[in-house]
C-alpha cells in the first residue's frame, strides 16, 4: 500500500510540477467555459428584418413597432414596391420580410383575399425559424394574451447560458480526462519507462491506480472550479445537493478514466493516444444533448446516446443544477452512468493486463 501511494505522489508532483500544465489543467478550462459559455448559443437574436409599409399603414406599423420592442429583431424599412423590396432579401440585407396584404403578390394578381406574407432566408434554417416563431408570436399575441397564462419553470428568463454551461462544464471535463490519461500511459510506452515500472515491485493495477487517481482528483477540482466560475460569471444556479452533483461526477470521472486507459491499449505514442481521444470525443460531444436535443435524432441514434457517459452526466448535471435533482431522474442516469463506468473501466484493466 505505501508502494501505491508513493506512485500516486509521485505521478501528482510529476503532473503538477510543470507551470504550463498547471495553466493547462486549471486556467484553459475557465478560458475554454467562457468562450463556449458566450459564443455557444441556442438563443436567436438581432434578427434584420425589413416592413413594406406605406405611410397611411397603420397595421404593419404597429407590428414594426413591436417587433423593434421585442429585442428579437433590427428593424429597417424597405421599398414599397414589392420586386424592389424581394431584392434586399437576395442581397442579405434582410433576413426576413413582412409584407402587408395590400402589398403582396396574391394583391397584384387578382387571387382572391389578399393575406400578409412573410418570406424568411432559410439559407440559415435555426434564425429562420426564430425569425417565424418571434413575428407570429408577436401578430397573434393580442388575441390570446387573454386566454392562456404561460408559466417557465427552472428557466424563468429562458437565458441559454443556464442549458449550455452544465453542458460545457461536462464536455471540458471530459476532453482533459481522457486525453490526459491516455497520453499519460502512451508516454510511457515512448520512453521505454513502462517495462521498468512492470519489473518493480509495483503490480500492475496499482501502475493503473496511480495513473488514474491524480486525473481522478484533479478531475473533480477542475470540476468544482469550473461550476463556481460558471455560476459567478453567467449566473447559473446550483439548486440541488452539492454531494449529489460530487457523486454523480465521481463515477463519470471513473467511466472517462476508463476510456482514457482503453485507448492507451490501443496506442502506441501520444499522437496515436491524442487522434483516438479526439475520435471517440466527437462523437460522445453529438450524442450528448448539450447543443441537440437527442429526441430529435433518429433511434438508432437515440440508443447510442444512451451508451454515451457524457449524455447521462450532462443530464444528471442539468437535473441538480436547475431542477434541484429530481430523485427518479437523478437515479436513473446514475445507474446507467455506473454500469457505463464498470464495464469500461473493467474493460481498460483488462486490455492493459492483456498488453503486457
Amino acid at each position: 500500500m505505501n508502494c501505491l501511494w508513493g506512485f500516486i505522489i509521485k505521478e501528482t508532483l510529476q503532473t503538477l510540477r510543470d507551470p504550463r500544465m498547471a495553466v493547462l489543467l486549471f486556467g484553459v478550462p475557465i478560458i475554454q467555459l467562457m468562450i463556449f459559455g458566450y459564443a455557444i448559443s441556442n438563443e436567436v437574436k438581432n434578427i434584420k428584418i425589413g416592413f413594406v409599409q406605406t405611410p397611411d399603414d397603420a397595421y404593419t406599423r404597429e407590428i414594426a413597432s413591436h417587433a423593434k420592442a421585442s429585442g428579437q429583431f433590427i428593424v429597417s424599412k424597405v421599398s414599397i414596391i414589392a420586386s424592389e423590396a424581394y431584392q434586399s432579401l437576395s442581397r442579405g440585407d434582410v433576413e426576413a420580410l413582412f409584407i402587408p396584404p395590400s402589398r403582396g403578390l396574391s394583391y397584384y394578381e387578382g387571387r382572391g383575399e389578399a393575406k400578409a406574407q412573410l418570406l424568411l432566408d432559410a439559407t440559415d434554417l435555426l434564425r429562420a425559424r426564430g425569425a417565424e416563431h418571434y413575428l407570429l408570436s408577436i401578430i397573434a399575441a393580442p388575441s390570446t394574451s387573454g386566454n392562456i397564462d404561460v408559466k417557465t419553470l427552472y428557466n424563468p428568463s429562458l437565458t441559454s447560458a443556464f442549458q449550455m454551461v452544465p453542458g460545457v462544464v461536462c464536455m471540458i471535463v471530459c476532453i482533459f480526462t481522457i486525453i490526459l490519461t491516455s497520453m499519460s500511459i502512451t508516454k510511457e510506452k515512448e520512453r521505454g519507462t513502462l517495462e521498468m515500472l512492470l519489473v518493480s515491485p509495483i503490480r500492475p493495477y496499482q501502475i493503473i491506480a496511480g495513473k488514474s487517481i491524480p486525473y481522478f482528483l484533479i478531475g473533480l477540482v477542475n470540476i468544482s472550479l469550473i461550476i463556481s466560475v460558471g455560476m459567478i460569471i453567467f449566473d447559473v444556479p446550483f439548486r440541488g445537493p452539492f454531494l449529489m452533483y460530487l457523486l454523480g461526477a465521481s463515477v463519470f470521472l471513473v467511466a472517462t478514466l476508463g476510456v482514457g486507459i482503453l485507448i492507451s491499449t490501443l496506442a502506441q505514442n501520444q499522437q496515436q493516444a491524442m487522434m483516438g481521444g479526439f475520435i471517440f470525443l466527437f462523437p460522445a460531444m453529438l450524442l450528448s444533448g448539450i447543443m441537440t436535443p437527442i429526441c430529435n435524432m433518429p433511434e438508432f441514434l437515440q440508443a447510442l446516446a444512451h451508451l454515451n457517459p457524457l449524455m447521462h452526466f450532462v443530464t444528471l448535471s442539468r437535473n441538480i443544477l436547475l431542477k434541484g435533482g429530481s430523485p427518479l431522474l437523478f437515479w436513473k442516469h446514475f445507474g446507467s452512468l455506473l454500469l457505463l463506468a464498470i464495464f469500461l473501466f473493467s474493460t481498460a484493466i483488462y486490455r492493459f493486463k492483456k498488453n503486457l
